[in-house]
């Protein structure tokens, strides 16, 4: 499919990212994901700072508890949500680092 997708093909989610530049321009910029492989997506990811990426989930009206929570390699949480948006959907993912772990026998 991806081989046969000409630019057109991603209007929707490019138009989308003008609509949020346009909005949403004073929010902290995330990384962009227009890809072929999933032509109707827009990805907003945001590296280390998890509030950043709830600043835009508040803006965009998204609840707290349609938010998914994991693990990754034990050293980082990944927030991930989904929206659909303008005609595309907008998928938000948030890495940030996990505290490190108490070590056991020292004092608090």
């Amino acid at each position: 499919m991806s081989q046969e997708l000409t630019l057109d093909g991603l209007a929707v989610p490019v138009r989308v990212l003008r609509l949020l530049a346009a909005d949403f321009g004073h929010l902290p910029a995330p990384d962009i994901e227009v890809s072929t492989v999933f032509p109707e997506r827009l990805g907003l990811h945001f590296h280390g700072n998890l509030a950043d990426f709830e600043t835009w989930r508040d803006a965009l009206g998204i609840a707290p508890d349609d938010v998914a929570y994991r693990e990754q390699s034990g050293t980082t949480s990944v927030l991930r949500a989904s929206v659909d948006y303008a005609g595309a959907v907008l998928e938000l993912v948030g890495y940030g680092d996990l505290p490190a772990p108490a070590l056991a026998g020292t004092a608090g």
